[in-house]
């Protein structure tokens, strides 16, 4: 438990981006029945926004309608480059997410996914003056903003715009000294402006819950009972500064294990801390694709190619060898979609990449390793 802005905030959020599904629509009871088990722990921070399909619509009917306003605290935030073409597009953007959420206010409230080829749009539509106005009007109660390039340009947003109260970085083991998430580094500019922040991605997208064989090994051998996930959520949670580590809770279970060692959390010890950086010896060496599954790549993509889908498939192989399971869920995915090699590289998905990987190779790659016996 922290306090922050004069309010205590548990150290576990829930992060609304995967929520569970029932088909294509959100399973709206196992996401009651969450919230539910979340909150009767104590914590109370939830994080949507605009542009996660269905969420923000989903958290009014789980939470808002169900739960006084003052027993939770609710984030979400305003996407400029996504399904905002205009400024008015995206200021509406905001009065939408009232309607949506039926929340009143929001108690956090970010621009989304600052990046070296989308913040200037900030900029041009006007938008730090809007929320400040927002918040002068009660309507937001702290401003942020979600982070997703290097130190350099985190320096330069904090220098230009001291009224933030908070920003949201993605910090996790594997990326602490990633030379493009640049986690470290950019964790040391916001303490060093004294920024508090949120942390997004402490799995990575999930791929730390099942992280390569060498670091399951290495964790299970120290703490056999407890879930890989449990180290990165933990990792995250015991840096300074940090005022909630934000979990994509997809089902009960994830949610039950997060609570587990949550509920009393406790930092990494100096045993635990050497494990992790063995970790990350281990994961430097890895050839995994450093895919977080958040999907902006695919809504533009003009072969319909389920990327994320293919890179999960293709670090079966690469993280822990399984070139059948590999196979299968290769074929699974492009089942009705783009295969990977239907690419045309015109690098849509490279360009709405908050990890800034190099979508296209990695796309020739898969469809050379996993189509060649396969007949869809």
């Amino acid at each position: 438990m922290s306090e922050y802005f004069g309010k205590e905030v548990p150290k576990l959020g829930f992060g609304l981006m995967r929520l569970p599904r029932r088909g294509p629509a959100i399973d709206i009871g196992q996401t009651k029945q969450m919230v539910d088990q979340f909150l009767e722990a104590g914590f109370t921070y939830f994080d949507t926004a605009y542009v996660y399909p269905g969420s923000e619509a989903a958290i009014r009917k789980a939470l808002v309608d169900r739960y006084p306003r003052e027993s939770y605290t609710l984030a979400t935030k305003l996407n400029a480059f996504l399904m905002a073409p205009t400024e008015k597009a995206a200021k509406k953007q905001f009065q939408t997410s009232l309607e949506r959420t039926g929340a009143g206010y929001f108690d956090y409230y970010l621009l989304h996914a600052f990046m070296e080829n989308n913040y200037k749009r900030y900029d041009k539509f006007h938008l730090w003056d809007f929320v400040k106005e927002k918040k002068e009007e009660g309507l937001i109660k702290h401003i942020g903003f979600s982070f997703h390039a290097g130190p350099k340009l985190l320096d330069q947003l904090l220098t230009e715009h001291p009224e933030v109260d908070f920003v949201q970085l993605q910090l996790n083991y594997a990326d602490w000294e990633s030379r493009t998430v640049t986690s470290r580094a950019n964790y040391e500019t916001a303490r060093a402006h004294g920024k508090s922040i949120v942390v997004m991605e402490p799995v990575k997208g999930g791929s730390l819950a099942n992280p390569p064989a060498k670091v399951r090994k290495i964790l299970q051998e120290y703490h056999p009972d407890m879930s890989y996930a449990s180290w990165a959520i933990r990792f995250a949670a015991s840096l300074d500064g940090i005022i909630t580590v934000l979990s994509g809770m997809s089902n009960t279970e994830q949610m039950q294990d997060n609570i587990s060692y949550m509920k009393d959390f406790k930092p990494l010890n100096a045993e635990e801390q050497e494990i992790i950086r063995e970790a990350q010896r281990i994961l430097g060496k890895s050839s995994t694709i450093p895919c977080t599954g958040c999907r902006y790549c695919v809504e533009g993509c003009p072969k319909q190619i389920p990327i994320p889908d293919i890179f999960a498939a293709m670090n079966k192989r690469l993280g822990n060898g399984q070139m059948t399971e590999a196979e299968a869920d290769y074929a699974a995915a492009v089942q009705g979609r783009g295969r990977a090699s239907d690419c045309i590289d015109c690098k849509q998905c490279e360009r709405a990449c908050p990890q800034h990987l190099p979508v296209t190779e990695h796309l020739k790659m898969c469809g050379s390793e996993l189509e060649s016996n396969s007949n869809n």
